[in-house]
């Protein structure tokens, strides 16, 4: 059975994805920061019993992320892939942006997935295995004031096609890029609640709709598959069109 390491994996797509990878016969390892979140999620994995482990691990910290992989270790034996999910974002204008804000915002979004990539390679190596990158379609396009999450998400997109050209053949190394995900319910329980989509929210996209999190867990179930294997240094951007979508006022 492999093993699937998924970092942010109690809140939003990450959840989502952990739940879906359970239900498709792997094992997962969620990495997990937020107390509240990992607490929820430790209660809600309590039926995978053995096929589910949740690890308080801040993806910034190097020492966090050797502590996780080996409590992944001994528990799994083996990781087969890794998902780099976790992210945050903080929103303020750049008069008020401050260095620090700016250093915590790359240090989870792009040093976190290169410090677990880097040290989670030699073992999907074993396995040829893969990692998923989850970046964000504001990589290419911005809302006011989201300095650090777009820059760290643009990051993350080079940084796919470095790591798949440097770690192949025996890793694959991808990218997903969602655009407008509907997460509401699926954060934890102090901020989860229904957003109230409208019908030009769902009409402005092509597809007809808001995205869902498992529109994001169906591609990363596929782009894992061993039958993809020629798939490698890619981004997809899964936004129902949006981003193609000529604007005029």
């Amino acid at each position: 059975m492999q093993t699937v390491i998924v970092t942010g994996g109690a809140q939003g797509i990450g959840r989502v994805t952990t739940q879906y990878l359970l239900t498709h016969g792997y094992k997962v390892a969620v990495w997990e920061c937020d107390p509240e979140a990992l607490e929820e999620m430790q209660e809600l994995l309590k039926a995978a019993n053995s096929k589910a482990i949740v690890i308080n691990c801040d993806i910034s910290s190097e020492i966090a992320i050797k502590n996780a992989l080996r409590i992944t270790l001994e528990r799994f034996g083996h990781v087969n892939h890794l998902i780099n999910n976790a992210a945050i974002n903080i929103v303020k204008p750049l008069e008020r942006y401050t260095l620090d804000d700016w250093n915590k915002v790359l240090a989870t979004n792009l040093t976190g997935p290169f410090l677990c990539t880097k040290y989670l390679a030699p073992h999907l190596a074993e396995h040829r295995g893969s990692v998923i990158n989850i970046s964000s379609t504001r990589a290419f396009q911005s809302e006011p004031d989201t300095f650090g999450y777009s820059a760290s998400k643009g990051g993350l997109v080079a940084l796919t096609h470095a790591m798949a050209v440097s770690l192949g053949p025996s890793v694959r190394v991808n990218c997903i890029s969602p655009g407008w995900i509907d997460v509401s319910m699926w954060k934890k329980r102090s901020r989860a609640k229904p957003d109230a989509l409208r019908p030009e929210d769902h009409s402005q996209h092509p597809a007809g709709r808001v995205g869902q999190a498992d529109d994001i867990a169906r591609l990363i179930l596929f782009l894992m598959a061993e039958d993809n294997s020629f798939i490698t240094g890619q981004n997809f951007v899964i936004d129902g069109g949006m981003s193609r979508k000529m604007i005029y006022v």
